[in-house]
């Protein structure tokens, strides 16, 4: 009896992805025992995993004795090259390049492959170029999320303090700029003002609000034109007040070629003159020597020390014209004031019988008073020493 080794190991895919190598049976091919060939056949379903041999065991069952069953596989290069069926079930060169698909084509390829390797590409670690994107998005990743963190940190210590520090400007905002239910004096600031500076005054108001002076003394203001007031002790140089709604307000620069000028002149008051206050000179015109302007109504005062002296001018000072005066000169719509102060209100030579700096205290009281009521002054000096033109109105 022939027998037919196989030639190669035949190389057979596991179920669970591996492959074993088997060494090739030897079977009988002529007379073989029916067990021996039942033995050799693979279970249904793997002939494409069947060596040849067996393959060609399967044509000479099937076709007899002009099957070449006595052609042994080892010795030839193509052993189906005699098969009566190899034009129909072994294709060609040729075919296979055309029909086979890529898969197919690799199938092939890894048949020729060394004796005890297996047919599948071995795909082996991924390479460093394929890690590397995941290990950027894993760094950018952390980077992200620690700046993230920050950030609700940063959110979480700011915004408490913000709070706090608003309730904390609300209520002293509120303390000052708010007089309590009842006090009767409310006003309406201008350009977002605080309406109050304590808890007995308001800062600002418009017709019929009331004032309180620095006196302590009170009077309604009474504007028909859309005058504003404003005084707040803790923002003094404040220039929201407007004489009139047709006023520029002092914090807006004068239009000399547009703005209508209405004043009047507070002559009399700083600067004494016979004819404008003659109750000061009445007392003094029949006396040695006789007041006619300044100069001798001076000396006639100081002489006069019964009444109070020279004192009796800073009464004078402080009666003349007081701050309702300029209440009610923005209230008649006049805008301008013309202010005539001496040289004296700063200082004096020793030799002259003048007050010395004491209208300047009252210079300045009208600078404020104007500001609160939207005036503007025309400060005039009224007089230099030894006498500009030898007028009384110069002082002597």
């Amino acid at each position: 009896m022939d027998q037919t080794p196989l030639a190669r190991p035949v190389s057979i895919a596991s179920a669970t992805g591996g492959e074993r190598i088997s060494q090739a049976p030897t079977i009988a091919v002529d007379g073989h025992p029916e067990g021996a060939l039942a033995a050799a056949e693979p279970a249904d379903g793997l002939d494409d995993l069947r060596p040849p041999t067996a393959l060609a065991n399967r044509a000479s069952a099937a076709f007899g004795e002009g099957s070449p069953s006595n052609l042994s596989v080892a010795d030839s290069s193509q052993p189906f090259a005699n098969l009566p069926y190899r034009n129909s079930l072994a294709p060609t060169a040729a075919g296979s390049a055309q029909h086979l698909g890529d898969s197919d084509k690799e199938a092939a390829a890894a048949s020729d492959a060394p004796r005890g390797t297996s047919p599948f590409p071995d795909l082996g670690q991924p390479s460093d170029e394929d890690g590397a994107p995941k290990s950027n998005r894993k760094r950018l990743f952390f980077i992200l999320g620690g700046v993230a963190a920050l950030a609700i940190i940063a959110v979480a210590v700011a915004v408490p303090v913000a709070v706090t520090h608003t309730k904390k400007s609300s209520s002293a905002s509120s303390s000052t700029s708010s007089p309590p239910s009842g006090s009767g004096n409310s006003g309406s600031g201008q350009n977002g003002g605080p309406t109050s500076s304590g808890p007995t005054s308001a800062v600002t108001g418009s017709d019929g609000t009331t004032i309180t002076t620095d006196k302590g003394t009170t009077f309604t203001y009474v504007n028909k034109f859309g005058g504003t007031w404003y005084d707040d002790p803790n923002d003094p140089f404040n220039n929201n007040a407007q004489a009139q709604s047709w006023s520029p307000p002092l914090s807006k620069a004068w239009d000399y070629q547009n703005d209508p000028m209405r004043g009047v002149n507070l002559g009399g008051w700083l600067v004494p003159e016979p004819f404008i206050v003659p109750a000061l000179f009445e007392p003094y015109v029949n006396g040695t020597p006789a007041a006619h302007d300044e100069w001798t109504l001076s000396q006639a005062m100081a002489a006069d020390t019964a009444n109070g002296g020279l004192n009796q001018l800073e009464t004078h000072y402080d009666t003349f014209i007081t701050e309702e005066d300029f209440a009610q000169i923005a209230g008649a719509g006049l805008n301008w004031i013309r202010l005539p102060i001496p040289f004296w209100a700063v200082e004096k030579y020793p030799d002259e019988p003048f007050l010395e700096g004491v209208a300047w205290k009252y210079a300045l009281k009208a600078f404020k008073w104007a500001r609160k009521y939207g005036l503007r002054i025309n400060l005039d000096l009224h007089t230099i020493p030894g006498s500009q033109n030898g007028y009384n109105h110069s002082g002597k």
